[in-house]
């Protein structure tokens, strides 16, 4: 027997792995630093970090969301022995169930909540820029979200983080950092996915989580990856 056959997936395995682990590494290096720049301490950047990855496992339901579909369904009437189909349409109720993630949209907008916060102490004129930033993105970000049938709200993952460095080297260049990260959580939660849900009932959709099933989401890496780019 060729030892070679047995020696290659093992190889390869563990080849695997270690690029998997640098990439870990690397991811989890990139997104500590970004909530460092935001003032952020390291210690509790990591454990923000570790929470989200946690956190993107849990949805929590927040409420309900019904709409009507027309189908169209046949009734059969014999007529001196001929039976002959006759369509009838008919309204079925569906259930669409809305949630939020822990991971992709609870510590984001947490977050958010807390640099608003020392912001309107330290800087409410920044603050101020940050908030028609966030209202720009949101805007945006409303036009350019798809509905997919089936599945919900989608926008290319390139377009938030972007967008929202862009308008923070704009309105806000000899401080980017928090603008962008509020462009692009706050911009995201309520222009791609707050404002895009009454449009829901067309996809037909039964469950949709704001901030999606994990933290490779729009929400969360678009603040992270904003943070990153205008540096």
């Amino acid at each position: 027997m060729d030892r070679s056959l047995i020696l290659l997936p093992v190889g390869l395995f563990f080849f695997l792995i270690f690029f998997l682990m640098l990439f870990l590494i690397f991811f989890t290096g990139a997104i500590v630093i970004a909530f460092q720049r935001l003032g952020i301490p390291w210690f509790l950047a990591y454990f923000l970090f570790w929470l989200s990855l946690i956190g993107s496992f849990i949805n929590i339901p927040v409420g309900e969301m019904w709409s009507e579909k027309e189908i169209v369904r046949l009734d059969y009437v014999s007529f001196f022995g001929i039976v002959y189909p006759v369509p009838r349409l008919e309204k079925i109720a569906r259930k669409t169930v809305i949630a939020v993630n822990v991971g992709g949209c609870v510590i984001p907008v947490l977050v958010s909540i807390l640099i608003i916060l020392r912001l309107l102490v330290l800087d409410s004129t920044l603050l101020l820029r940050a908030l028609i930033g966030v209202l720009i993105a949101s805007v945006v970000f409303f036009f350019s979200a798809r509905l997919v049938k089936g599945i919900g709200i989608v926008i290319p993952f390139f377009i938030p983080p972007l967008v929202s460095a862009l308008l923070a080297l704009i309105l806000a260049p000899w401080n980017p950092t928090p603008v962008a990260y509020l462009c692009g959580t706050l911009g995201t939660l309520i222009g791609a996915d707050l404002l895009n849900l009454p449009r829901i009932k067309r996809v037909g959709a039964s469950y949709v989580s704001i901030g999606g099933a994990g933290t490779f989401d729009g929400i969360f890496l678009s603040g992270i990856i904003a943070v990153l780019l205008v540096f």
